[in-house]
Order: C-alpha cells, then sequence, then structure tokens
C-alpha cells in the first residue's frame, strides 16, 4: 500500500492541531465563520451545498474541501452540479505555495481558480477581508457586498489557549461578500449591515430548530419502552385508522406506533401532528421489515 504523503502546508497543520496549547497568532488563516453571519450570507445567496475550505471540525456543509483534498484541484462545477446548489468560501490568506506543482494556498491563485471555475458555471460566494488595495482583490467578482460593520471570527475548535493567552477573540475588520456567478443579474456593488445579516441568520436557525422539535417525537418513538398494552381509546384508534398502511406491519410495530399516538394526544398536541408522525414512523418500521 502506498503511504499518503502530506503537503509540507497540510503536515504543518496538522503538528499545530496536535499541539498543547497554542497562541492566538498562530491560527493564522483557520478561523471560523460565525453561525449567525453565515446562515444570513446563505439565505440571500445559497443554498450552500460544498463548503471550498474547510475541514471536518469547521465544514459548513455536508460536502466540503479539506486542506489535503486541495480545493485548487477539484471541479467545483461539476461537484455543484451534482449537489444542485451555492459553494461557500471562507478562504485562507496563507502566502501562496505549491505541492508537486499544484498551488495549495495564496489568494491570487484562489482568485483566478474561482474565475475559470465561475465561466463552466455555477455560484461560488466568498466571505473576505474588504481589502479593495490587494493585489488578490476580485474586480471581475459579479457582485461585491460591503458589510457595514466589523466582523469577529470564531477560533477553531482546537484551540487551547496557553496561559496568558485570550480564550477568544474581540478583534475584528472590515468584511465583504463577493458573488461569482456568471449567470447573475443584479447590483455589481451593494452594502449591507452585519446586524441585518446576523438577524437573517438568527431567523433561519430558529426555523432548523422549530423543524427539528416537530421530528422529535418520532425519533423517540423508535426508543419508546416496549409496552404490551392493547386497549386504546377510540380517539387513538380514530387517529391509527387515517394510516392506512399501519395495518400492514407487525403487531408489535403497530402497537409502537398507537402508543406514540397516545403520548402525543395526551400532550395535546395537534391531531394533524400526530398523524404526519404516525405516518412517518409507520413507513419507517415498513423499511426495517423489507
Amino acid at each position: 500500500m502506498t503511504e499518503f504523503k502530506l503537503s509540507p502546508y497540510c503536515a504543518a497543520l496538522k503538528a499545530l492541531r496536535a499541539q498543547p496549547t497554542h497562541q492566538l497568532k498562530q491560527v493564522g488563516d483557520q478561523w471560523r465563520s460565525p453561525d449567525r453571519l453565515w446562515w444570513g450570507i446563505n439565505s440571500m445567496f445559497g443554498p450552500f451545498v460544498l463548503d471550498l475550505f474547510a475541514d471536518r471540525d469547521n465544514a459548513k456543509c455536508e460536502a466540503f474541501y479539506s486542506a489535503e483534498d486541495n480545493a485548487l484541484t477539484q471541479n467545483w462545477s461539476c461537484r455543484l452540479a451534482e449537489l444542485n446548489g451555492a459553494a461557500f468560501a471562507n478562504p485562507p490568506y496563507s502566502r501562496a505555495s505549491q505541492y508537486e506543482g499544484q498551488y495549495i494556498t495564496g489568494m491570487r491563485q484562489i482568485m483566478a481558480y474561482t474565475l475559470a471555475m465561475r465561466e463552466t458555471g455555477g455560484r461560488y460566494v466568498f466571505l473576505i477581508k474588504a481589502a479593495t488595495g490587494e493585489v488578490w482583490w476580485p474586480e471581475e467578482a459579479d457582485h461585491v457586498a460591503f458589510i457595514r460593520g466589523r466582523i469577529s471570527f470564531d477560533l477553531p475548535v482546537w484551540y487551547r489557549p496557553e496561559e496568558g493567552q485570550p480564550a477568544e477573540s474581540s478583534a475584528g475588520f472590515g468584511a465583504a461578500i463577493a458573488v461569482f456567478d456568471k449567470t447573475w443579474r443584479g447590483l455589481k456593488f451593494d452594502y449591507i449591515s452585519r446586524d441585518h445579516l446576523e438577524a437573517r441568520g438568527d431567523a433561519f436557525m430558529a426555523q432548523i430548530e422549530r423543524a427539528a422539535a416537530r421530528l422529535t417525537p418520532s425519533v423517540q418513538a423508535l426508543i419508546t419502552p416496549e409496552t404490551t398494552n392493547d386497549v386504546w381509546s377510540a380517539e387513538v384508534t380514530l387517529l391509527a385508522e387515517q394510516v392506512p398502511t399501519l395495518i400492514s406491519l407487525p403487531h408489535e410495530h403497530q402497537r409502537k406506533v398507537k402508543h406514540h399516538i397516545n403520548r402525543m394526544l395526551l400532550e395535546r398536541q395537534p391531531s394533524a401532528e400526530i398523524i404526519s408522525a404516525a405516518q412517518s414512523l409507520t413507513a419507517t418500521f415498513g423499511e426495517h421489515t423489507q
């Protein structure tokens, strides 16, 4: 078996993560995008389905490219076509470096590669420093929204501060959102407030929490202790009859679904939600018995 060899950049990053303690200056380009801000940007320019520069600890999307994957060697456009969404990037600002003839880091190289991917299709949304004087600044972006209000990024999960080092960062800087999408038909430049983005992010996160709460009863039902009860109230029976496929399940699974219906009735949950949960649970049990 051929041993996988890490690039110097990846090897240094691996060693840094493994250190028992760290100094704040060592975080380098490993700062994480704040969740509230990310969800706000996602609500305006997403849906994001691919994180271009991430790792398993800080990826915002299920699909992502790590430093080991080297995003600058990947076909972003094809991946987005598979995932049916947009890509997000909080890029590394490390000095340009190569490994085996391929660039790994370097903002000029990242922006050049992004423009190449743009031509093949897809939307690429970058959260970047509002550094208009830098040689890498994306003049060719289809849309740039400058964020009013300084942005403070989150420390990586592996950061363990040395004695005397801060446990969190209070520093912030001006930032902008750059959109690369040749189908873009909106303004070339715009401004948006950080507070507005965070408010949108809060709203989206609240929706997700509500959706998760609605699914919780079905999940709880799967781990409900076994019951031998076969005597049900007329209301339980009536609601169970609204799930025609329930009768096709083995008797012990029918009993468990009815137990779940009964519990939701005692909690005074709406009939429509009870039926929906029972249908979902019935379908799950049906998959398990096929």
